[in-house]
């Protein structure tokens, strides 16, 4: 048994009258977990308050201090006071994607909710890395713009090395470990049971948003005919210039959560008349983003032999072909 008592504690029972959490959307960032949450939260018997709160994957959390004000879930109580404007009747969850990739987080969930529902989404595992990588390179945990190369780099960043200085998550890095899906399942059927486990895949959600929405509302118990407020799923572009990007982005933060800087961070939190401001976007992304392109194929062939046998083993886990529907055929 892991020391649960580090970081997160979830060794104890939740605080008299506190309401923790029915359900977690987990599993992994790019495979549109982000819009499934959306998606479901919309339905008025259930009520997802908070993106993300990470509490009980803390090991792969943003070392970026958070500002105080946004520190709730460094504490039990921090965290179950997410969820305390939930009304009688609602079902209480909330989406996590490090949780699926976390070696702790389903025995600290089960510690706090053995009877909590579990729901997980798989994306093909090429289609897949390409996306989280260009999401580490927004969030600048990561800073090879090339894809290859990031991969390529994984040895010598597992034993320490090659990691940027202001990596927010360095475990992040390590692509290959996230494509273990049936360990992780595993993980997640050993503390709930199979019975309290829904598991989706990617291309479904994408098919049709609302089939698979009605799918979740149904193995959460609540009402499934109401309509679906559709989220759409948007792909991120490229960037041209990370420097801009990142200029861009700390700028706004600092006049969002740093009051000291007075009349600066009230100018950046003002906003633009909607023709200026139009303007000065399409200005920016020109300058920050560049087009998607093919990809390297060569490498997506690599890629696709090497995660053969993952493929195969998460198609037989759910009884579905996967080779075939993600291209795996032949190789």
């Amino acid at each position: 048994m892991q020391d649960l008592t580090a970081e997160s504690d979830t060794s104890t029972p939740p605080l008299a009258g506190a309401r923790a959490p029915d359900f977690f959307i987990v599993g992994h960032s790019k495979c549109g977990t982000t819009a499934l949450t959306r998606m479901v939260s919309r339905h008025p018997q259930v009520h997802i308050p908070v993106k993300e709160p990470g509490y009980f994957a803390p090991e792969l959390r943003s070392r970026v201090r958070r500002p105080r004000s946004r520190r709730r879930t460094d504490s039990l109580e921090g965290y179950l006071s997410l969820f305390a404007s939930a009304q009688p009747g609602q079902r209480v969850g909330e989406g996590t994607p490090s949780y699926l990739r976390s070696p702790s987080a389903a025995e600290r969930i089960a510690l706090l909710r053995p009877d909590a529902r579990i729901v997980a989404i798989f994306r093909e595992p090429v289609a897949f890395l390409r996306s989280l990588h260009l999401q580490l390179v927004h969030n600048y945990t990561e800073t090879e713009k090339d894809f290859r190369r990031a991969i390529e780099l994984e040895p010598q960043r597992r034993a320490g090395r090659r990691i940027p200085r202001l990596s927010q998550v360095p475990a992040a890095l390590l692509y290959s470990d996230a494509v273990r899906y049936v360990e992780q399942l595993r993980r997640f059927e050993e503390a709930f049971g199979r019975e309290q486990m829904l598991v989706l895949i990617y291309d479904d959600l994408r098919a049709d948003n609302e089939a698979t929405v009605r799918e979740v509302w149904r193995f959460l118990g609540v009402e499934d005919s109401y309509a679906v407020e559709i989220a759409e799923l948007e792909p991120l572009r490229p960037l041209r210039s990370l420097y801009l990007y990142q200029l861009w982005r700390v700028a706004r933060t600092l006049g969002r959560d740093i009051p000291a800087l007075g009349t600066a961070g009230r100018a950046l939190r003002r906003p633009l008349p909607a023709r200026v401001e139009d303007a000065l976007g399409a200005g920016w992304r020109r300058l920050v983003f560049t087009e998607a392109g093919a990809g390297d194929e060569e490498l997506a062939r690599e890629l696709r032999r090497r995660f053969e046998p993952e493929v195969r083993a998460l198609g037989e886990y759910l009884e579905r072909d996967l080779l075939t529907l993600w291209g795996y055929e032949g190789l």
